[in-house]
């Protein structure tokens, strides 16, 4: 689905756990999600953590929509969201 919005002009940046699937299947902007279940955040978390672990998720997938691609590209959040 987010090649066909891209070929319609939208740029898209797909969250996933499963990156690799998402770089096979040649998705443009790949965001790395934490797990399959929550890719945009950990419940098992703090809920102060969890919030700044799902901002970061966010503010990366912001910065992939700004990101000129020429193909598959892995955006990595900074995951360390330690106390």
């Amino acid at each position: 689905m987010s090649k066909e919005l891209e070929k319609a002009g939208l740029p898209v940046a797909l969250v996933s756990a499963m990156y690799p699937v998402a770089e096979q299947v040649r998705a443009n902007r790949i965001v790395k999600g934490v797990s399959i279940p929550h890719p945009c955040g950990d419940p098992s978390l703090p809920q102060d953590l969890d919030a700044r672990l799902r901002r970061e998720i966010v503010q990366t997938a912001l910065k992939a929509l700004e990101s000129e691609v020429a193909g598959p590209t892995l955006f990595t959040p900074n995951m360390a969201v330690s106390g």
